[in-house]
Parts: C-alpha cells; sequence; structure tokens
C-alpha cells in the first residue's frame, strides 16, 4: 500500500477540529464553522482544506454526499490525535454529592480511549469508596455517556440529582451500586428506581 503524504499542521487541526464536531455535536462541522474554527476570513479556504482532506484519502463521500472518515486504525498519522473533552466538575466516590454540571475546562483526550461518535467527559472523583479499582480521591475520570449498564461496569449513577461512581450490579428487580474500597465504612447502594446511569468509567487519571 503507497504512503499517502504527510497532514499539514492545518489539515491535522482541520481533523481534531471535525472529530470534536462529531464527538460533541454528532455531525462535521460546516465549511462556516470550520473557517471561523481555523481563523480564516473565507469559507472558499476551508473549503480547500477539506479537499485536501478528500485528495489524501483522510475523509471520504458518502452516497448521500455527507463525508466520514475512512478507517484509520492503524494509520500512525493518527495514533496522537486528540479529542476535547470537558471536566464537569467532581463526583463522589463515598458519600455523593451534588453534581455539577458546568464546565471547568476542555481536556485534549487520545481518540484511542475517546473513540469517536461517542460522547465522553470527564469528572473529578471524591473520596476513597473505589480505590481498589484505581479511582482514587482527586483523580479525573473518563466516563463515556450511556443510559444503560451490565454488571461489573464501574459506572457514574444520578441518585435524587446527586452523582457517584460505583460499581454496578443488577439482582432481580433491584439495582446494587457496590463500593471497591479497602476502607471498609463504605456500604453498597440499594436501589430500585429514581436514579439514573450518567455513564461507563472507561479510565482514571490521577490528580493533576
Amino acid at each position: 500500500m503507497q504512503k499517502q503524504n504527510p497532514l499539514t499542521k492545518i489539515e491535522l487541526e482541520a481533523v481534531r477540529i471535525i472529530r470534536n464536531s462529531l464527538v460533541h455535536k454528532g455531525s462535521f462541522p460546516t465549511v462556516r464553522e470550520l473557517m471561523n474554527e481555523l481563523s480564516y476570513k473565507s469559507p472558499r479556504s476551508a473549503a480547500v482544506v477539506i479537499e485536501q482532506l478528500l485528495e489524501k484519502g483522510i475523509l471520504k463521500k458518502k452516497a448521500d454526499g455527507s463525508m466520514q472518515f475512512r478507517d484509520i486504525e492503524e494509520d500512525e498519522t493518527f495514533r496522537a490525535q486528540t479529542v476535547d473533552v470537558p471536566l464537569l466538575g467532581s463526583v463522589a466516590c463515598g458519600m455523593p454529592i451534588l453534581a455539577e454540571e458546568n464546565i471547568d475546562a476542555m481536556i485534549p483526550v487520545s481518540i484511542k480511549l475517546a473513540k469517536p461518535p461517542h460522547k465522553y467527559f470527564f469528572l473529578r472523583a471524591k473520596g476513597d469508596s473505589m480505590n481498589e479499582k484505581g479511582i482514587n480521591d482527586g483523580d479525573m475520570v473518563l466516563v463515556k455517556q450511556q443510559v444503560t449498564a451490565n454488571n461489573g461496569d464501574v459506572v457514574v449513577a444520578l441518585i435524587d440529582d446527586e452523582a457517584t461512581v460505583k460499581e454496578f450490579s443488577r439482582q432481580g428487580d433491584m439495582v446494587i451500586l457496590k463500593p471497591r474500597s479497602n476502607n471498609k465504612k463504605h456500604s453498597p447502594i440499594i436501589l430500585t428506581r429514581d436514579f439514573q446511569i450518567q455513564g461507563i468509567v472507561i479510565t482514571s487519571i490521577q490528580d493533576l
């Protein structure tokens, strides 16, 4: 297979912008949105970048005229590519605390972890109720947004507008949110209703 021409800095930046749009909006940016993000003054300049990505095989057009990325899983050019993931305050690992919905920061994350087109967010853990799963007080927890979970998944659950990180277990009509800690003061939370799964924990990053 012939090796493609390397991407320019502008093309790499355009790829990052497109990936962020796919992750956070679920769609490609418009030419004008790409123009604004690249600080261009003309939509034509942004359109030229898209044409270059098409020519290099990074993007391809589908039958309906819309665009998508080609399969780049093994492409060296993209192994260090990132998307911006929002940090949304703190989450309780122990006694639940009120979940903050404001975005504290945007953090670049490798697409090997935050895989488009799924949506992700960070929350900062608080407490030691999940330290046997490697989630410690102050760690940033990367969460893939979804509303379902399998037994054994570590989830972010919302209970009466408060968020907590626990191991998910369903037993009949009950859901048990289990702590995984060497601190034995923590007890399981047993629920039948009035809770909502916010996502599945992908990994945690030590306090930065």
